[in-house]
C-alpha cells in the first residue's frame, strides 16, 4: 500500500516517550485518588505520597510505561494517520489529501481501538505497582499471604507473570470493556480537537502549524479527552487495581453499579482535575514530541533525496 508510512510510529514513540516523563507523577496520583482510600482531595494525597515515600513515590512504575506507553504512542499516532491516508485513498484516489472530518473521526476511533488491545496489560500492571504500597480496609476479609502496605509484585515482569499465572489471559485484559468505553471516545476528543485547534492557530499560507501551536492544541485536547474519558478511566481504575489482595468486582457493569450505590454519581468524577491537568502537559509533549520528529526525519528525506 503506497500510502503507508512508517515515520508515523517512529513519530508516535519520540511523542509517547516524552508525555510519560512529563506525566507520570500526576498519573500516580490520579490512580491513588481513583482507586485507593482516605485522601479526601488531590493536594491531601500528593502530600500523604509525599510524606510516605518521598518523590520516587511519584514515579512509582514509570519503567514499564516508559516502554508501553512508548510503543502504544507509537502504534496510535501510526494506525491513525495511515488509517487517514488509506480512507482518503479509498475516498478520492489520493492518500495525500487532506481527510475530512468523519475520516479523522473514523481514524481515530479505529486508533482507539487498537490501543486497548496493546494498553490493557500494561495499564494494569501499572496500576498494580502504583496500588500495591496501599493499606486495605475492609472487615472480615481472608487477605492473601502478602500483607496490605507491602508489595506484592517485585517489578512489572513479575507483576505481569503473576496475573498471568493466577488469573490467565482473563485476569491480564480485565478492565478491557472500560478501556473501550474509555479509549475510543477518547481519542475522538483527542485527535479531532487538536486538528481543529492547529488549523484555527495557523495562519493562512503556512505549510505546518508552529511548535508553540502545536503546544497549545495538543495541551487543550488533551484536557478535552481527559475530561470527557473521567468516567471511564475511574470504572477502569477500580477494576485493575481490583485483585492485589482480593476480587470485588465481577465486571464492568458490577463495578459501575457498585460504585454508584456506595458513593453516588460523584465517583465517576473523582480525579477529573488532576486527569484534565495531567492531560495538558502530557498532550502537549506528546504531540510536540511527534510533530517536531516527524518534521525531523521528512526533512532529512527530502535532504537524502533531493
Amino acid at each position: 500500500m503506497g500510502s503507508f508510512q512508517l515515520q508515523d510510529f517512529v513519530a508516535g514513540l519520540v511523542g509517547g516517550v516524552a508525555s510519560v516523563v512529563v506525566g507520570h507523577p500526576l498519573d500516580t496520583i490520579k490512580t491513588r485518588l481513583q482507586a485507593g482510600q482516605g485522601y479526601g482531595n488531590t493536594l491531601n494525597c500528593v502530600l500523604t505520597v509525599y510524606r510516605n515515600e518521598s518523590v520516587a513515590g511519584f514515579f512509582k512504575g514509570m519503567s514499564f510505561p516508559l516502554a508501553s506507553v512508548g510503543i502504544n504512542s507509537s502504534v496510535v499516532f501510526g494506525v491513525f494517520s495511515n488509517t487517514q491516508r488509506l480512507l482518503s485513498q479509498l475516498r478520492h484516489g489520493d492518500p495525500a489529501r487532506t481527510p475530512s472530518l468523519t475520516d479523522m473521526a473514523l481514524a481515530s476511533m479505529v486508533a482507539g481501538f487498537v490501543s486497548v488491545v496493546i494498553g490493557t496489560p500494561v495499564e494494569l500492571v501499572k496500576i498494580r505497582l502504583q496500588m500495591q504500597t496501599q493499606p486495605y480496609v475492609k472487615a472480615k476479609v481472608k487477605l492473601k499471604p502478602t500483607a496490605p502496605g507491602f508489595p506484592v509484585y517485585r517489578g512489572p515482569f513479575h507483576c505481569f507473570r503473576t496475573v498471568l499465572q493466577k488469573e490467565g489471559i482473563a485476569g491480564i485484559y480485565r478492565g478491557t470493556g472500560a478501556m473501550l468505553l474509555r479509549d475510543v471516545p477518547g481519542y475522538l476528543f483527542y485527535f479531532v480537537p487538536y486538528t481543529i485547534f492547529c488549523d484555527w492557530m495557523t495562519p493562512e499560507g503556512c505549510v505546518s502549524p508552529s511548535p508553540s501551536s502545536v503546544w497549545l492544541a495538543g495541551g487543550v485536547a488533551g484536557a478535552i479527552s481527559w475530561a470527557t474519558a473521567t468516567p471511564m478511566d475511574v470504572v477502569k481504575s477500580r477494576l485493575q487495581a481490583d485483585g492485589v489482595y482480593l476480587n470485588k468486582y465481577k465486571g464492568t457493569l458490577d463495578c459501575i453499579l457498585q460504585s454508584y450505590q456506595n458513593e453516588g454519581l460523584k465517583v465517576f468524577f473523582r480525579g477529573i482535575t488532576v486527569n484534565t491537568v495531567r492531560g495538558f502537559p502530557t498532550s502537549s509533549a506528546m504531540f510536540l514530541g511527534y510533530e517536531l520528529s516527524l518534521k525531523a526525519m521528512k526533512r532529512d528525506q527530502t535532504e537524502t533525496n533531493p
